[in-house]
């Protein structure tokens, strides 16, 4: 089943770009930024996850073995 194809409501001239973007294709990367600068202001709001103890170990054990 074909798709329905979207034309112009007017002629593309030769040599211009007609980009449109939508709200939140502007919004998302600005919150986004806005939300790492404030956690890069107050770190201390950034918890560190507790993992668990044999996952800790194992990723312990991988660094020893790469460091050699």
């Amino acid at each position: 089943m074909p798709a329905p194809t979207h034309t112009r409501s007017h002629p593309a001239t030769p040599g211009s770009v007609d980009i449109r973007l939508p709200w939140w294709a502007l919004a998302l990367p600005a919150l986004a930024f806005v939300a790492l600068l404030l956690l890069l202001l107050n770190p201390a709001d950034a918890h560190a996850a507790t993992g668990d103890p044999a996952v800790t170990h194992l990723l312990e054990r991988v660094q020893q073995i790469v460091d050699r």
